[in-house]
């Protein structure tokens, strides 16, 4: 039947929060880029230093 009404809700949240992060940015580009980067489930794994 589709989406539950959860599931809308935490990924339009998702794209608030992300949005109101962003606030600064000067080009729209950037913002849905940033937003493609947080909601599209990529799992990023950073480098970590050397101990």
């Amino acid at each position: 039947m589709g989406c539950p009404n959860a599931r809308l809700e935490a990924s339009d949240n998702r794209i608030k929060v992300t949005i109101r992060t962003a606030y600064g940015f000067h080009h729209a580009n950037n913002i849905i880029a940033l937003i493609m980067l947080r909601c599209g489930g990529l799992d990023i794994h950073l480098p970590q230093p050397r101990t």
